[in-house]
């Protein structure tokens, strides 16, 4: 794989994967509002426990192609029926738990939009509309939770959120932009 040269100043987690560099550069930490990449977020967000954010990526189309985009009101649809279709589908991570959190979690999201009108001004709420930038000089310093996630984590398993615990919520907060641990040298911040 030929070298990078921006490799020396963007943030070291997505040096040699050409899906994570990708994901660092385009996404990650960049605020996200539309509802329903918000909740796609969610999705991949609560497939990745105890899995690698690298698996979760390459498998991130064929979510899109066989769960309806990841579109909330459909998802929250999804029965019997679609969870085993999901189970038996090629490439598809098979665990149960997680596909019928889909439909639970498309649910509660719902509940969420309808309470606050959207998704988005609940999750914002959070941080009064404003990413919370902790600009670290060096990886050892972004955390993997905080006071926030674990306090969003707990309110959305209340709200009937699954897969949704403290690390994977701080996750969370860093792939909808909410927090931003771009490193302070990573040409990518903005």
């Amino acid at each position: 794989m030929p070298i990078d040269p921006m490799d020396a100043l963007r943030c070291p987690w997505p040096r040699w994967d050409d899906r994570l560099r990708d994901y660092h550069d385009r996404r990650w930490c960049r605020p996200v509002h539309d509802d329903d990449e918000l909740f796609a977020l969610l999705v991949l967000e609560s497939f990745s426990v105890g899995l690698s954010w690298g698996l979760i990526l390459s498998k991130e189309a064929l979510f899109r192609a066989h769960m309806d985009g990841l579109a909330p009101a459909r998802c929250a649809a999804y029965g019997p029926e679609k969870e085993e279709a999901l189970m038996t589908l090629p490439g598809m991570i098979r665990h149960r738990g997680k596909i019928r959190s889909i439909c639970e979690n498309a649910r509660a999201f719902l509940t969420i939009q309808h309470e606050w009108g959207s998704f988005d001004r609940f999750l914002w709420s959070h941080v009064d509309g404003r990413p919370i930038d902790h600009c670290p000089k060096t990886a050892a310093e972004i955390p993997t939770r905080d006071a926030l996630s674990e306090a969003l984590a707990k309110e959305l398993r209340q709200r009937g959120f699954r897969y949704m615990g403290p690390v994977i919520t701080y996750s969370y907060l860093q792939a909808a932009g909410l927090v931003n641990d771009h490193l302070a040298s990573c040409p990518f911040r903005s």
